[in-house]
């Protein structure tokens, strides 16, 4: 499928065979978004820091395939303790919270990483019409 395709840094994409982000039309798919650091850095050890991660790589993917945090329209947290809901809901609304999305947050098993906190996946638009007036 044509489409433009964006690559984070994450060992992950390449090993299994994905984009982090894909763009069709006006539509930007970000993949599962775990809070992988940069080389040199250390994972966040709290359910917050590695919130603004996912955060901070998702937006990256974002702005790279011509889209904005305005056109965010959908969010989904999986999360491993429903005791970190809280504070990885408050980083969300720091990343996220201007778009108003809407979200889901569903707390798992396990994430591929037994230190992972959480994952996130976010769709946007761009040029949303947010207003819903039908004019951009």
């Amino acid at each position: 499928m044509q489409g433009q395709r964006h690559h984070s840094e994450s060992p992950y994409e390449e090993r299994f065979g994905f984009a982090r982000g894909v763009r069709i039309g006006d539509r930007i798919h970000i993949a599962g978004t775990a809070p992988v650091p940069n080389p040199g850095d250390t994972l966040a050890p709290d359910a917050y820091g590695q919130m603004m991660r996912c955060g901070e790589i998702a937006t990256e993917a974002i702005e790279a395939l011509g889209g904005s945090m305005d056109g965010v329209v959908r969010t989904r947290m999986f999360i491993t303790d429903a005791s970190d809901g809280d504070e990885i809901g408050r980083a969300h609304k720091e990343c996220f919270g201007a778009a108003d999305p809407a979200s889901t947050m569903v707390v798992v098993a396990a994430l591929l990483d037994p230190l992972w906190k959480v994952e996130i996946e976010v769709d946007a638009v761009v040029d949303a019409d947010m207003d819903g007036s039908g004019i951009p």
